[in-house]
């Protein structure tokens, strides 16, 4: 059942998704506890990436990809309900600009919690955005 959130609460959690971002394009991968809870699962399945679990295994996935990493990141259309008191689910879209300097659209599905007093992304499923509009059935 949908539970009403405060504004403040939906600041905090638009601004988790945000911060994602910015740490990941400027190479912060230490700052990543900012953004995911420790158990954080991270599914990139859709994307032929497969399922990450925890903030290490996020880091080392990253790493991994090195020059090959999205250059930027940007967050919009953020829709956020709340379930519980501490708990969240935000739907959002993704732009990513790719280090050969094409762009990839994804679709975010984001659980989140209140995790020492702040907001954090404890799953995080990406879809990638590949059929336009008409072309669904």
């Amino acid at each position: 059942m949908a539970h009403e959130l405060h504004a403040e609460d939906r600041q905090a959690i638009s601004e988790t998704l945000s911060r994602h971002g910015h740490l990941f394009d400027e190479g912060h991968l230490d700052r990543l506890g900012e953004v995911f809870t420790p158990d954080v699962v991270y599914d990139m399945s859709a994307l032929g990436q497969g399922t990450f679990e925890g903030i290490e295994a996020i880091r080392n996935a990253a790493r991994h990809l090195g020059a090959d990493n999205p250059i930027a990141h940007h967050v919009t259309n953020i829709v956020i309900t709340g379930e519980e008191d501490d708990r969240a689910t935000a739907r959002s879209k993704g732009l990513v600009i790719l280090a050969d300097g094409t762009f990839a659209g994804v679709t975010h599905l984001d659980g989140l919690v209140r995790h020492d007093g702040a907001w954090r992304i404890s799953r995080r499923v990406i879809t990638p955005n590949r059929t336009p509009a008409g072309g669904r059935s």
